[in-house]
Formats: structure tokens, sequence, C-alpha cells
């Protein structure tokens, strides 16, 4: 006979282990199914590990340029292996910490390892890692099973030892050159990393410039500040084969405005996006509808087209951050345990990528703007008049502000040292509809990044064409 729950939740992501949690100290009876490791992408192979490393490319790089300062220093000796033992143990933390609250501090939390897979409505088979089945019912059931690294249909691909970021953040060994197939955040946050390290990176993006969703101007620049540090870029490039010879170099072979690039490295990897965990889900068993790239369709409640089944974080589609997967958490908490509900498609979209400078972004863009007909200003300052910028030597990138026709900031791009605290600052603005006069004769104690507040919005103007 099947076991019987109040709440299944299939995936231990940022979503449904506070989910498990909250429906078990509301008394109910939760079982929590998890594949692979608990803690979900963010802790085992995206937001932890990535910043960690990032961290420690940081200490590499103030190290390498410390003259700058009056400092002087022998070259870094990067310890790889050391760098990522300390990126295992942080995760390894993070997984225990996980693992503790939801079994040893909240009774009625049921954790099992294994793959599920619905059979009939408001039914799952879990077939365990010990090759058992059990078979499981519950009025609600959460998918929170996230994606897994996107691999283009590119010839000679399969006969190639290509890398994707979860088998990078396990490397023992430093890349002599890596080549970056994808110029998203991911691919500049990798390469920036690695170049710090020690690698050679070049990094190749089909798109005429980086970062598809953001302003020419940001893009730009962001570009020239990696581009200074040593990244070769090649923009507008269509790969179309792979290869490796026998000494192990890699050469990717790519379409390129200047014609034909054989570009050659010791290591490769695929940043090309992000595919959804939904294939093996069994969902045509209970009626529930994915779209063309396996995203489950949802309503604005995150409900699927099953009567009490729900879909959180990136399995749905949309922006793919934790943060949004966390919210998921708080739609579906509030409407079904508080009867308050709210919609998942009305809310702000903050994010940031985390290359050093960072790129905050709140609201809308330029081109966002122009294309939703909203009258606005733009206002935008060089990183490098703010005091503290000149004092601590962190003078690259600007700040980009949008303000409508009201006087209140609609959209935010802080390209420059601790963007998203800053960006962050801006959304606080915007959510409490502040007029901008308030912030630029605001008290703002010296010398901080937030002076820039009294700044930049003396720089406003129309738009230019």
């Amino acid at each position: 006979m099947p076991t019987s729950y109040d709440v299944l939740i299939i995936g231990s992501g940022q979503a449904g282990n506070p989910l498990a949690t909250a429906f078990a100290e509301a008394g109910r009876t939760v079982a929590l199914v998890e594949e692979n490791h608990l803690g979900g992408s963010c802790i085992n192979y995206g937001c932890s590990p990535t910043k960690a490393l990032l961290a420690a490319a940081e200490r590499a790089h103030q190290i390498r340029t410390a003259a700058d300062y009056g400092i002087r220093s022998s070259a870094p000796e990067v310890d790889f292996p050391a760098v990522i033992a300390r990126k295992n143990a942080i995760i390894q933390r993070s997984r225990t910490g996980v693992r503790e609250n939801l079994t040893k501090e909240h009774e009625g939390i049921t954790v099992l390892h294994g793959h599920a897979a619905f059979t009939a409505p408001r039914t799952l088979q879990v077939k365990l890692a010990d090759n058992t089945a059990q078979e499981l019912t519950a009025p609600l059931i959460f998918i929170n099973t996230g994606t897994r690294a996107a691999v283009p249909d590119l010839p000679g691909l399969a006969d190639v030892p290509y890398l994707t970021t979860t088998e990078l953040l396990n490397l023992q060994e430093l890349p002599e050159h890596l080549l970056i197939l994808g110029g998203g955040y991911i691919g500049l946050e990798f390469g920036q990393m690695f170049r710090r390290f020690g690698s050679k990176v070049t990094i190749i993006e089909s798109g005429a410039h980086l970062l598809e969703h953001e302003d020419a101007d940001v893009c730009g620049a962001m570009e020239e500040m990696l581009t200074a540090e040593g990244i070769e870029f090649v923009l507008g490039a269509q790969a179309h084969h792979v290869s490796q010879n026998a000494e192990g170099v890699v050469t990717l072979s790519a379409r390129t405005r200047e014609g034909e690039r054989r570009l050659r490295g010791t290591h490769l990897l695929i940043a090309t996006g992000r595919v959804p965990n939904s294939d093996k889900l069994g969902l045509d068993v209970i009626g529930v509808k994915s779209d063309e790239k396996g995203y489950i369709q949802v309503n604005n409640r995150l409900e699927t087209a099953a009567k009490g089944v729900y879909a959180l974080g990136d399995v749905h589609g949309g922006p793919q951050f934790t943060h949004i997967s966390y919210d998921d958490y708080r739609v579906v908490r509030d409407g079904l345990l508080h009867r308050k509900w709210r919609s998942a498609r009305q809310r702000p979209l903050p994010y940031t990528v985390f290359t050093d400078p960072q790129l905050g972004r709140i609201g809308l863009n330029e081109d966002q703007a122009r294309e939703q007909g909203i009258r606005y200003r733009v206002g935008k300052m060089p990183v490098r008049t703010i005091g503290r910028a000149r004092e601590t030597g962190r003078i690259l990138g600007f700040w980009k502000v949008l303000v409508d026709a009201q006087d209140r900031v609609i959209g935010a791009a802080i390209l420059g040292a601790e963007g998203g605290e800053i960006m962050t600052m801006f959304q606080l603005i915007m959510m409490g509809k502040l007029k901008y006069q308030q912030l630029q004769n605001m008290v703002i104690a010296h010398p901080t990044w937030a002076e820039g507040l009294n700044n930049v919005f003396s720089k406003l103007e129309e738009p230019t064409v």
C-alpha cells in the first residue's frame, strides 16, 4: 500500500526546503525526495561554490595588484587543490546544515533519496538508492527539481571531454587555457575567476555583445574591463565543430564576422544556458503541461494544470535566481497556510553579476523603457567621481539610473564596486516610491559608496536615440 503524507516535495532546493519546514511547523506530515545532494543547485554547484572560488580569485588579484597601493609583494602562487578544498568544506557545512534542519530540528519531515515520478494523480513512485521502490500519495505535491546545464548540438562535442560548471567546480588542476562557450553571466564569472587564478581564457559568444539582456553601454564596459585583465572575447561567433587531438588540445571552430576562427585550448566549458529537470517526472501521466523547452507551465499562484500540483523555482522557467525560488516558497506558503495569495508574476527582479566589479540590476533598462513607451530621463555617473572609489582604488564602472515623468526611479544598473549592495538601495527607493529629489538632498555619511545617491541624479538628461 502507498504511504500517505499531507505534502510531497520533489527536490531539495531553495523553495522546497523552507516549504517542508513551514508545513511541518504547521502540523502537516511531509516527505521530501531528493535525487542528488540536499540543498539544490545554489548550495552544491551554483551560488555558494562559485562565490567561494571568486573570493579566492579576488585575493590572488589583490596580491597581484598590491604594488598599486605601495605594497611590495611577490606574485601569488595559487594552490588550486587547496582552493577547491576550501570550497568543498563550505559546501559540506551547508549540506550538513540543511540535513539537520530537515531531519533533526523539524519533526514530521521524512527525507528520501531517490528519483520520483508520477504514476497517477497525487501519486509518486520513488526509486530509492538501494534499488527498491516506494509509492507515496498526498493531496499537495510540489515540484522543485531545478535545471541542469544545456549542452548544444555541436558536431564533435560528444567526442570531447567538455566541462559543464558542475565538473569545472571539481577540477584539481588549473586549466592552462580555458575556452568558454557562452558569454552570459555564468561565462563571465568563471572567465574572470580562472583568469585571476592564472589560466588563459577565451570566451566565445554567438551574440554581437555580452549579456544579451543589458543595455549596450553596460555590455561594452563589461567587455572592456575584462579584456583589460587579459580575457579574449570572440563575439558574433557561430561555433560549428569541436575536436581534440592526441596531445589533448581542444579546437573549437567558429564562423565570425572576420571569417573562420579555430580557437585552441586545454579545456572547454559549456556555458550556453540551462534546461529544466522535468523530462523524467511522468508529467504526462497527470496532464501537467510544459513549453517547448520543457519548463512547466504555471499560473500566477504557481499551480500546474493538475489539481494540487505546484511547480517552484527554476523548473517553471523565468528568471533563474535563488532569491526568486525562495520567493516562490513564500507565495505558496502564504497562500496555502495563511490564505493570503499574491501573484508570482508581479514582483521586482533584482540580480547581480558577480564579476569584479559587480553589475547590480533592478527594474527597467533603457531598451525596456523604450519598448514600453515610458517617458524617462537617465543619469549616468562614472564610479571614479565617488570619493570612496578614489580612496580605495576601485574606480572602474559607472552608475546608471532611470527616472520617470513623476520623478520616481524605475530602474538602475550599477556596474562598479559593491554593485549588488548599491543596487539594493535603489530597490528600496523604488519600493518606497520616493522621488529622486529626496535622495539627492539626503544627508549621507562620508565617505561611503552611498554618497553616490546624492550625485547621480544631477546627471539626469533626456535619453539619446
